[in-house]
């Protein structure tokens, strides 16, 4: 039995993509194990934790004397990812702009999912429906999802592995997000488990998918 993988997710809001990883980390699909969950605010994906019953950190933003940069911050949730020897960090609508310390910390080892065909769609205030928005604005025919290795440019990192998702006559912010929402979840979590086995290669831009071990 291979030794599963030590993941620590930081999240911001419901936790849909963190509910899917922790089922399938417990249904065997994926060789790995949520070991603890960080937010910056109260919110579901918390709850989903507790619930789990695993590790649940809320770091209160707004604790100024606690945290009174980005930085102390940062070493904060850095300091409780090492606590529990989190090997990957998988961010599931982690909504804040993280400081060098903690990306560089995770150098890849940091993946993050898009609601849209990176690098269409990406950046600065591009979270949530303001994505889907921004397509249906534009006219596009396809949308989709991403996940992608983070790097200090919000949403530039490499890309490990999309979806494409047809945008429909009618599509509103709300059912074009419930049509991707699922392959957000299917996608994230192959990607998670390319990692625990090993086979994903990071060559400037271009992340290599590497052949399965044969048995």
């Amino acid at each position: 039995m291979l030794k599963r993988l030590r993941v620590g997710v930081l999240a911001s809001g419901g936790g849909t993509n963190l509910q899917a990883i922790m089922d399938n980390c417990a249904a065997g699909r994926i060789n790995a194990e949520v070991v603890v969950v960080i937010s910056d605010v109260e919110c579901g994906a918390l709850e989903r934790t507790r619930k789990a019953g695993i590790p649940a950190e809320h770091i209160d933003r707004r604790d100024k004397k606690r945290y009174p940069t980005r930085e102390a911050f940062d070493r904060a949730v850095l300091e409780r990812l090492r606590a529990q020897d989190a090997e990957l960090v998988c961010l599931a609508g982690y909504l804040r702009v993280m400081t060098p310390e903690l990306v560089d910390a995770y150098a890849g080892r940091m993946m993050n999912i898009h609601p849209a065909l990176l690098p269409s769609f990406g950046g600065q205030g591009m979270w949530g429906h303001h994505v889907h928005q921004a397509v249906l604005d534009y006219g596009c025919k396809v949308s989709g999802c991403t996940v992608h290795f983070v790097w200090l440019e919000t949403d530039g990192g490499p890309v490990i592995l999309q979806s494409a998702v047809p945008v429909e006559e009618g599509d509103t912010p709300d059912t074009l997000a419930a049509r991707i929402l699922p392959h957000e979840h299917e996608l994230y979590s192959q990607a998670i488990q390319l990692f625990a086995e090993g086979r994903l290669k990071i060559e400037g831009r271009r992340v290599h998918i590497l052949p399965a071990a044969s048995q």
